[in-house]
Parts: C-alpha cells; structure tokens; sequence
C-alpha cells in the first residue's frame, strides 16, 4: 500500500482548554467542520476514552465520500489524542495542542495508506490530488474551528468590556458603590 505522510498546523486564538475540548468531542465535529458529514459512535471506550471508537464519513472536493474508523489508542489532556485508523485508510492520526501567545498551537499528524484498491492504482498519478483534497478537507476544520471558538472568545471579551463599563467598580457581591452611598451585597441582600 502507497503511504501517505501529512502534517497540518493551525494556530486558534483561544485557550488550549477550549480547543481541547472541540477537537476531543469528536461526535460534535460535524457541527463546525464542512465535510464531515457524519460520526457515529461504534464504542464508548473506558473511562478515559481509550478503546472509544467512531465512523467518520468525509467528502472533500472531489466525487468520492471516505469512510474512516478511528480507535483512540492513547489520551493525554490537553495535548495529546491518538487514533488508529481502519477502514478505507488505515493509519494513524495524532493530534498534538500546546498553549503558546495568544491562543493554543494545534498539529495533525496523519499517516495513513488507501485501502481502497481504485486509490492504490491512481496513486501514481493521482498522488497529487489526494494531497490537495486532503488540504481541503483541513482548511475548513480550520476555518470552522476558528469561527466557533475565536468567535466564542471575541464574544467573552465583548461581554467583559460592557460589563466593567455598565459596572466599573463592581468587583463581586461586596463591592461598595464609588461614591460609598450603597454596599451592592447588602441592597442585594435587601431586595429579596
């Protein structure tokens, strides 16, 4: 079987907890990631997810959808999923997260060799544009990934900003008013 070696990096402005958490719940992948048109969940694994094993079906650019069967092999919150993949690739796919400035550095390695025997044979010729579906196919996780947690994270923010400026002193329950006319904690404590 023809191998194939791809690593794709993405960098997401958001928190390494926060992208841990979209690219680890793979079953809400579909949500946000054009092309996935569906997860299903063959085994629920232990209580660490290893063993938990699921059916992806993709569709790129070009005519054709891929079925993939992913076994997770190896877990290490935040920065490290590992999968076997079965079906028609079989490989494996490691997702590696590390926190840097401004968001979380994301990295796909996947190694995978065609099952299906019409991909064998175009490999030669058709080698190129395998790749460049491929890079399709992680372009959008990408933009999709970015467009649910940047998105998410710009709208914390938002929220952060009008709130000191409806509210610029108020620091919790027990923050006095400026001007010390009123306790907030007590005038909440007193309109009950």
């Amino acid at each position: 079987m023809s191998a194939y070696a791809f690593v794709t990096r993405w960098r997401i402005r958001a928190p390494i907890d926060a992208v841990w958490a979209a690219v680890f719940h793979a079953e809400r992948w579909p949500e946000w990631w054009p092309g996935l048109q569906r997860v299903e969940e063959l085994a629920a694994g232990d209580g660490r997810y290893l063993g938990c094993g699921r059916r992806f079906v993709w569709k790129g650019a070009l005519p054709y959808t891929l079925t993939v069967e992913m076994t997770t092999t190896r877990v290490e919150p935040p920065t490290l999923l590992e999968s076997a993949a079965t079906g028609e690739l079989v490989g494996r796919g490691v997702w590696r997260l590390a926190p840097v400035e401004g968001g979380t550095s994301v990295r796909y390695d996947w190694n995978v060799s065609p099952a299906k025997r019409w991909m064998r044979r175009l490999d030669l010729v058709a080698r190129p544009v395998f790749r460049w579906n491929h890079d399709v196919v992680m372009r959008r996780g990408e933009r999709g990934l970015k467009r649910l947690l940047e998105t998410a994270a710009s709208m914390n923010r938002r929220d952060d900003a009008l709130e000191k400026r409806l509210w610029p002193d108020a620091g919790g329950e027990d923050t006095q008013h400026q001007g010390g006319q009123h306790d907030l904690g007590q005038a909440a404590h007193r309109d009950r």
